[in-house]
């Protein structure tokens, strides 16, 4: 018998989150928190998407769906990436799933078996390699640099390719830089002939720069995208697949094994969500990017090192290793000390260690009060 392999051992902790516990946790002894570490929009769903939803329940449409996702949601994808990008899509590609996570397992099953490896940028989002090895698969890291925004070198991505290379990963808008990655970039990594996995959940979170999905550059690529963050719909759990004909059957079959399908009401709210609100979405990045300049010019005149200014997403990924070389304490003196909740750069993986990310998904007023305490922490540190 083979011995037992028990995979919540392999997974590591999620870090951003124990800093949450722990900021809950002092919040119930009655101290005031500003949370700056959380990546979740604080801006209440907009009416147009609430008032289909509750459409939809009062409709009747309260079932399981088709395990692809309901055609109207479908085709509303497409057409959100004809008029964005200028793409046309079959609806045929698209599998809408429980959220972006569900939709990352589901392609990573799809492309690696074990010992498979798929190429993953340090820093990256905390749970990547983790879906990785739960399957078997190996993350094989490439290192990127703030002095490049943090933005993959295409020849970097090539010298670590190897004999069981069978995907990359790209993330822009990225958790936790804010990286947007450039085109040329984008592309020479699309040319070195291995499928592209592209987490495009910050889409439509630019700021003075323009997104481009992976889609303009290669066919053989899955674009993982959802209504979480542009749409603050983070509770409504619903994301997609876009991926190549081929491997659609297979998704599907795990879908139907797995999830069976997307919850229907929040799939007739993500039609709303593509059709009408678009002017919400415009008017939530427009506060976002004001924050985004506020707390780049703040983090710069207390000391911290940023040295190319993030441009997407809701996140901004600091030099502190001139305060410790420990950003796990680090994190957790501020939290204690500040009262502020930062994530730690190592949660990101080992070339973030050293750094501290903060979200500015949180009100101007809390963002001013949370960099103001940490000033005088620091001034008293």
């Amino acid at each position: 018998m083979p011995p037992h392999i028990d995979r919540s051992e392999q997974i590591t902790p999620f870090i951003v989150m124990e800093v949450l516990e722990r900021a809950h946790e002092l919040e119930r002894e009655g101290r005031r928190i500003i949370h700056l570490e959380i990546g979740e929009p604080d801006f209440p769903t907009p009416d147009c998407i609430c008032r289909a939803a509750q459409r939809a329940i009062q409709e009747g449409h309260t079932h399981y769906t088709h395990s692809l996702g309901i055609i109207e949601l479908r085709e509303a994808v497409c057409r959100h990436y004809r008029d964005r990008y200028g793409l046309e899509i079959d609806p045929g590609r698209v599998v809408v799933t429980s959220g972006t996570s569900p939709a990352l397992f589901m392609a990573f099953s799809a492309l690696l078996g074990p010992g498979d490896e798929i190429i993953v940028s340090n820093p990256h989002y905390p749970c990547y390699p983790n879906f990785a090895r739960f399957l078997g698969a190996v993350p094989a890291f490439v290192d990127v640099f703030e002095e490049d925004g943090f933005q993959y070198r295409p020849e970097d991505i090539r010298s670590r390719m190897g004999a069981r290379s069978r995907a990359v990963l790209v993330n822009s808008p990225a958790n936790p830089t804010g990286n947007v990655l450039a085109p040329d970039r984008m592309e020479a990594v699309a040319d070195l002939g291995l499928p592209v996995i592209a987490d495009e959940i910050y889409h439509g979170l630019v700021y003075g720069e323009t997104e481009h999905t992976i889609l303009e550059y290669t066919e053989e690529a899955f674009v993982l995208n959802g209504f979480s963050k542009a749409y603050a719909m983070t509770g409504w759990r619903l994301g997609y697949i876009i991926a190549p004909p081929r491997f659609v059957r297979g998704l599907q079959k795990i879908q139907q094994n797995l999830f069976i399908s997307a919850g229907s009401v929040s799939q007739w709210a993500g039609v709303a969500a593509l059709n009408e609100a678009g002017p919400d979405v415009e008017r939530m990045r427009r506060v976002y990017d004001e924050r985004r300049r506020v707390m780049v010019g703040r983090l710069r005149d207390m000391g911290f090192g940023l040295p190319v200014e993030p441009a997407g997403a809701f996140y901004i990924l600091v030099n502190a290793k001139h305060l410790s070389d420990n950003s796990y304490e680090l994190a957790f003196e501020i939290l204690e000390k500040a009262g502020v909740g930062v994530s730690p750069g190592i949660d990101f993986g080992s070339n973030a260690e050293g750094y501290l990310r903060f979200s500015y998904a949180n009100s101007l007023e809390n963002i001013h009060e949370g960099l103001d305490r940490i000033e005088a922490f620091l001034e008293r540190r």
